[in-house]
């Protein structure tokens, strides 16, 4: 299963990495690879996430394949929204993606992409309110881990990427491998609907 993690200037470090060491852990602790996790970026070169953290994508938009899982990370994204070649490129992969995620303010990309219309959705405490103004017509949540509406998955703040992600784990492969993941992790997977579940 081809997954694609977008990230840009800004975007916050745990955002991305904390899904994408959930499905290599997950692989790992399995034995199998499940999950074929690449970044994507918009050009070839360095991306400067928060901080100066540097990274390199293993993808550009140019040279990306379609992915079965598109998450969208957040951060800084207020030079992004404004990017037409990144709103069609979410928007072009979206259509395809058996799922679509977000971490964090990417919700915001997924809204001004189109992929958000009506659906209940949630991100960053500090935003919700931003994002409910922004775009009236969502439902936007509060005190929620992550949303699920139909195929598409919006979670809290940055570590919430991961309690999500463990859940997208649970939902494409199982449970036992999620709650097997957190434990490799030393994580307290935190869930919507059952409170701390570490797995140990």
């Amino acid at each position: 299963m081809k997954v694609g993690i977008y990230i840009y200037e800004n975007a916050e470090v745990l955002d991305f990495s904390g899904p994408f060491e959930v499905l290599t852990t997950a692989n790992r602790v399995s034995g199998t690879r499940y999950f074929d996790v690449s970044l994507v970026a918009e050009k070839p070169g360095v991306v400067l996430a928060r901080a100066g953290y540097k990274v390199l994508a293993d993808y550009v938009f140019s040279d990306a394949p379609q992915f079965d899982v598109l998450i969208v990370v957040g951060g800084d994204h207020s030079l992004e929204i404004h990017k037409s070649a990144v709103l069609d490129w979410i928007a072009q992969q979206a259509k395809s993606a058996r799922i679509v995620a977000s971490v964090c303010t990417g919700a915001f990309l997924l809204a001004h992409a189109g992929v958000l219309k009506e659906q209940a959705v949630t991100t960053h405490w500090e935003d919700a309110a931003q994002l409910q103004i922004d775009f009236p017509t969502l439902k936007v949540q509060k005190n929620v881990r992550w949303v699920e509406a139909e195929h598409i998955v919006t979670s809290g703040g940055i570590s919430a990427g991961i309690d999500m992600t463990l859940y997208l784990v649970s939902r494409l492969q199982s449970e036992a491998l999620a709650i097997k993941t957190a434990k490799q992790m030393e994580f307290l997977w935190l869930k919507n609907d059952a409170g701390m579940n570490a797995g140990f």
